[in-house]
């Protein structure tokens, strides 16, 4: 750490205490009275790009406040960080075949910061809990509650509460109809009116958006070591919904959201971290804690490997 963290740490220390307590309230998460139900603007102070246009900093940190600039700390902060990585000088090598950043170019227009919707990571290296289905449609977890959030009226509601008990309204076979408590989730995904949420142990809670409830509970291994790393939702060329579930056990589950079965279970020796579909649904790349990449036929199950550059075999890296 730094020797500036700490500086940083203690100015936010009073307001992070301060917003938490007024997000928690009476930890009972009541809708009619918390802080889902009010206007982000009635909570705390955000950044809009007028506000930046203007010299407030985008996230909103005071720099005039502190005995350090913020290039400076940006400096400081590069020179002194280590990352944590699966294979020794990864980063080092991916940079060698990577096409170099133009420092001048403009790949991003800074919107909008809202420090009152504040995302939950339990995992340093899990972070796929943000999803963005349409420009005003955002889901997130946070205080352990999945979330939606609208950019257009700063609002927020609860979508799944797994702070308690969770169980599946519907009756499909396999169901885990006594459900989970207190799910520690590891992962998410959404696509169109479909979210599923990963657990680390296992398991899967699905929901429909436009349903009531929760449509499907199960656990997708019973592996000690059975922690959802990535979910993937697709649709296959027949219409039909489903989506992959890649875990710790070395296994990967393409789950059919019509029949909520599982029609495919790919197992490899191998933590199976992340998976992506190819456009028509029909091949898919696995990589996990593994120096090569593999190329799977979803229908027939065939696994092809693959050469892959550094930066993707290799780079299993912290975000700075």
């Amino acid at each position: 750490m730094s020797q500036f963290d700490g500086e940083l740490a203690r100015v936010y220390r009073v307001d992070q205490e301060d917003r938490r307590a007024d997000l928690m309230g009476d930890s009972d998460f009541d809708d009619d009275d918390d802080e889902y139900a009010r206007p982000i603007n009635e909570m705390t102070e955000d950044t809009a790009a007028m506000d930046v246009k203007r010299g407030k900093d985008i996230q909103g940190i005071p720099w005039e406040k502190l005995s350090i600039t913020r290039d400076r700390y940006r400096k400081t902060r590069l020179q002194q960080y280590a990352n944590f990585e699966n294979v020794p000088n990864s980063g080092r090598n991916s940079e060698k075949v990577c096409t170099p950043a133009d420092n001048g170019a403009l790949y991003y227009e800074f919107q909008y910061n809202t420090r009152s919707v504040k995302p939950e990571i339990l995992h340093f290296q899990l972070r796929n809990l943000v999803w963005a289905t349409t420009r005003h449609d955002a889901y997130l977890l946070s205080h352990q509650s999945v979330l939606h959030w609208s950019p257009l009226t700063c609002e927020k509601h609860k979508v799944i509460d797994l702070q308690g008990h969770v169980t599946p309204s519907e009756k499909h076979q396999g169901n885990v109809t006594e459900g989970f408590y207190q799910t520690q989730v590891s992962t998410l995904a959404v696509k169109d009116n479909l979210l599923v949420a990963g657990g680390f142990r296992g398991e899967l809670i699905c929901k429909f958006l436009d349903h009531e409830g929760i449509s499907y509970c199960c656990k997708s291994t019973h592996d000690d070591n059975g922690i959802t790393n990535s979910l993937e939702i697709f649709e296959k060329p027949s219409g039909s919904v489903h989506f992959l579930a890649s875990n710790n056990d070395g296994g990967v589950r393409d789950f059919d959201m019509e029949n909520f079965q599982i029609c495919n279970n790919f197992r490899f020796a191998w933590a199976a971290n992340h998976t992506s579909l190819s456009p028509d649904g029909k091949l898919v790349v696995i990589v996990g804690d593994n120096p090569e990449g593999l190329l799977v036929d979803t229908n027939s199950g065939k696994v092809s490997r693959m050469q892959c550059t550094v930066a993707v075999k290799h780079w299993h890296s912290q975000f700075r």
